[in-house]
C-alpha cells in the first residue's frame, strides 16, 4: 500500500458522507458506492478535520497523537486514500 504523505494537505472526499456511531462512524461514498468504517473515535476526529489543517501531520497533532502512535493512524488514512475517501488536497 503506498503511504500517505503526512506533510501534505488532504481532505475528505466531497461525496464522502460522515456517520458518527457509538464505535466510531460509517463513511459512504456516493460516487464508489462504497462504505468504510471507522473503529476509532480519534481517527474519525483526525478525518473530520483535515479540512482545518494545512497537513495530515497537524490534524493529527490537534486532536492528541503523539509520535509513537503516528504509523499506526498513518497505516489508516492510507488506507482511506487507497479507497478514496480522503483525497489529496489541491491548491
Amino acid at each position: 500500500m503506498p503511504a500517505l504523505d503526512l506533510d501534505r494537505a488532504w481532505d475528505l472526499h466531497p461525496r464522502v458522507s460522515v456517520r458518527p456511531e457509538p464505535f466510531g462512524a460509517l463513511l459512504y461514498h456516493f460516487g464508489t458506492r462504497r462504505l468504510s468504517f471507522l473503529k476509532d473515535r480519534t481517527l474519525l476526529a483526525v478525518v473530520q478535520s483535515l479540512a482545518e489543517h494545512p497537513t495530515v501531520r497537524a490534524a493529527c497533532t490537534s486532536v492528541g497523537i503523539d509520535d509513537a502512535a503516528l504509523p499506526r493512524y498513518e497505516r489508516a488514512l492510507a488506507t482511506l486514500a487507497q479507497s478514496s475517501m480522503v483525497v489529496e488536497r489541491t491548491p
